[in-house]
């Protein structure tokens, strides 16, 4: 096997898989032909099976291609990845661990492939979440349709004409009532059986390195049956009233809609196949219906209990009647199967899961098949409608694939949709909030412990500039599909809830609250400062100067990304977020070094990388400031007779004239605190103290009266003396 190269461009992971491979113990091989193209393995005259090429579009909107070897048994023998242009696994992720996800398909029954779309196979590769869901489906669902093609692993080959039942549009034919005994209807096919001993299980979960059940549960006695089953589409006349009886299948034929379908489940055994699921929440999770790229979980509405069949029949421990779901566009003429989850405890609430198939075709003498017309008929179009064809199931297979991802993660999901909801509610009564400081802080606190420990630590729910570039790229290329990015349905939500958010808020939701590493570095900032760790103050004029160095490293790895995604993801790597937060600091010492030198620079200065390195801060920011509101309130003195707001602001978001810079705010609301606060707000407080109200002129006290002048009256005159 040659090396890796980048022949076809920077970041392209290349390399020239031989057959032999991934077919190991073949001597040589036949020619590559069929629908799947396929190429035969042989040792000397016997066929061992076959190996063709899995592809599917990946992250990158670029091909992730995979060379396999299926054997007869439909057990994958060998699995190498050809190409890809994956970012993450280009710049990140070592080879080792790709080569270990796609090695733990080696040894496994396609069916488990199938069945095991899990997070357990996706967790494989940490932090390329959505790379592991692509190859994990594309490696089942092709290794499915050549197994189906050429008749592997117990299915009937579709590749050439069928003996019994020729090529064509196949139908349920009217076919008199003809009733049959138990023996007669599992002779001709009418009936199928899976007959699994207790030591078949413990073989099969040995395969995947799973011992023995004790001393979680009880370990089967091996020469017991584990589970007796049998299969039977009661819906088809002949075959149900001879079942079910008169009256019993009177009354499901009664329940059907025209053209529904309806099959029966019985076994005996120590397995239960209802399980408890559906006791619980309605759903049946031990077994599931799959015809082609349809898989049908079955609910309690579509279930009825039975008690025994009809007289002659033989007894059983379950019996079960269940409605296939109109909605889905199921064919009982073609091929389908049951599958059956078998589960063993590895701990007290751990379990593993291996599956068993049990393949289903109705007998010929109910089938009609009407002859397709002529292949010349419209030879210009014969390629183009297989094309379109193929083009339609494999978008078909990636929204099942989305939405059981979905569903798979629908616990984070309702978190992550609670944990929004309680964000907006703090955004929208922020004016109550921040008159209680204490209690207000509290809160901001405990959603920055929640982003840095769930969305960080545990889900790994961090947006990059990457996303960016991608979602920009599909675009551009043309190749852009909603699926691609359901595929990661946190990150999906995320996005959604951020694009929102700009137009009321701008950046400041998700760099403020909802970006675990900047919640980190807050709240180092935080605890720096009860242990009195001395902060570092740009000057004002320093930090005008500093800020614009992020949008210089966006626009430049913007430019990147338009000529090769994978040359602009290594740049990208001046975010730290896939080394602490995706990859959770288990990379090479140089990019632990700078994101753990990140985040002791914290220490000294608040959000020090969010403030002048972050591409995607900057991202975020120019089209932030297109917000339709303007929800942080200033006073007429902000900035000409008070600087505490821009003293306080943790970000420097706050110039010295008054006014905020919403392309630096993070939404922190403390300037808000002290607008409020009438012991701090120095408006406020001299308003409170009453110093700052205007007195009346004072006026002089009035005089007092003057009492009105009484006439004077002359004293006496003494008498003068007479002579």
């Amino acid at each position: 096997m040659s090396a890796p190269s980048e022949a076809k461009g920077f970041g392209a992971y290349l390399q020239e898989v031989k057959p032999e491979e991934v077919f190991p113990g073949a001597d040589h091989f036949g020619a590559k032909d069929g629908k799947p193209a396929a190429m035969p393995a042989f040792k000397g005259e016997e066929l061992l099976g076959y190996v063709f090429e899995a592809s599917d579009i990946g992250y990158s909107g670029k091909p992730i291609r995979l060379l396999v070897g299926l054997d007869k048994n439909g057990v994958i023998v060998g699995l190498k990845v050809t190409e890809h242009h994956e970012p993450i696994l280009l710049a990140g992720i070592p080879p080792a661990k790709l080569d270990a996800f796609v090695n733990a398909f080696i040894g496994r029954n396609i069916v488990e492939a199938a069945q095991n779309k899990s997070d357990a196979q996706v967790d494989a590769i940490s932090g390329a979440t959505v790379t592991a869901i692509v190859i994990t489906d594309s490696v089942s669902r092709t290794s499915l349709k050549v197994a189906k093609a050429r008749g592997l692993a117990g299915f009937t080959a579709t590749g050439k004409a069928d003996a019994a039942i020729p090529a064509g549009q196949r139908t349920l034919a009217q076919v008199p009532f003809q009733a049959g005994d138990w023996q007669t209807l599992v002779g001709d096919g009418s009936i199928r059986r899976l007959h699994l001993l207790n030591s078949d299980v413990d073989a099969a979960f040995q395969k995947i390195g799973i011992g023995s059940p004790e001393p979680f549960a009880r370990a089967g006695v091996p020469t017991d049956d584990f589970i007796d089953l049998y299969v039977a589409p009661v819906s088809i006349e002949s075959i149900g009233r001879s079942i079910l009886g008169e009256q019993d299948y009177k009354t499901l034929a009664g329940s059907l809609a025209p053209g529904q379908q309806a099959i029966l489940i019985a076994a005996n055994g120590d397995y239960s196949f209802r399980g408890s699921g559906y006791v619980r929440g309605g759903i049946f999770d031990r077994f599931q219906l799959v015809q082609d790229q349809t898989t049908i979980l079955f609910k309690d509405h579509d279930y009825r209990r039975l008690g025994s069949l009809a007289a002659g029949m033989p007894e059983f421990k379950e019996i079960g009647l269940f409605r296939i779901p109109a909605k889905f566009e199921f064919n009982p003429t073609e091929e389908w199967r049951i599958e059956l989850l078998a589960q063993r405890p590895t701990g007290p609430t751990a379990k593993s899961f291996t599956s068993f198939a049990l393949n289903y075709s109705l007998p010929a003498r109910f089938v009609t098949v009407t002859a397709p017309p002529p292949a010349a008929a419209a030879p210009a179009l014969a390629s183009d409608d297989a094309a379109a064809t193929e083009d339609e199931e494999a978008a078909a297979a990636k929204t099942e694939l989305w939405k059981s991802v979905w569903r798979a993660h629908a616990v984070e999901i309702a978190i992550l949709a609670l944990s929004l909801a309680i964000l907006t509610l703090i955004f929208f009564f922020q004016d109550v909030l921040v008159k209680k400081p204490k209690f207000f802080t509290a809160i901001r606190v405990a959603y920055l412990i929640f982003s840095v420990v769930w969305l960080g630590g545990f889900t790994g729910a961090q947006l990059s500039v990457v996303n960016v570039f991608t979602f920009t790229g599909s675009l551009l290329s043309g190749s852009f599909r909603w699926e691609q990015f359901l595929l990661e349905p946190l990150i999906f939500i995320l996005w959604c809830a951020t694009a929102v958010s700009l137009l009321f808020w701008g950046r400041g939701p998700f760099c403020g609250w909802l970006c675990p590493f900047g919640s980190a570095q807050e709240l180092i900032n935080e605890l720096a400062k009860r242990l009195h760790i001395r902060q570092i103050n740009i000057p004002f004029h320093w930090h005008e100067r500093l800020w614009p160095l992020k949008y210089v490293l966006f626009l430049g790895l913007f430019g990147l990304s338009l000529k090769e995604i994978a040359l602009a993801e290594r740049f990208a790597e001046v975010e730290p977020f896939k080394t602490a937060v995706m990859l959770q600091f288990q990379r090479e010492w140089p990019f632990v070094v700078y994101a753990g030198g990140l985040l002791v620079a914290s220490l000294f200065i608040n959000r020090f990388f969010c403030r002048y390195l972050c591409p995607l801060g900057a991202a975020l920011a120019i089209p932030g400031r297109l917000r339709l509101f303007d929800w942080l309130k200033r006073r007429k003195q902000c900035g000409f007779e008070c600087q505490i707001c821009a003293k306080n602001c943790p970000v420097q978001a706050i110039h010295p004239l008054g006014q905020i810079n919403p392309n630096e705010c993070v939404y922190c609301m403390k300037c808000q605190v002290i607008y409020w606060d009438d012991n701090t707000c120095p408006p406020l407080l001299l308003k409170k103290t009453g110093r700052g109200k205007k007195r009346p002129p004072t006026m002089p006290p009035p005089a007092a009266p003057t009492p009105p002048s009484l006439p004077q009256v002359a004293p006496p005159r003494e008498p003068v003396p007479t002579a």
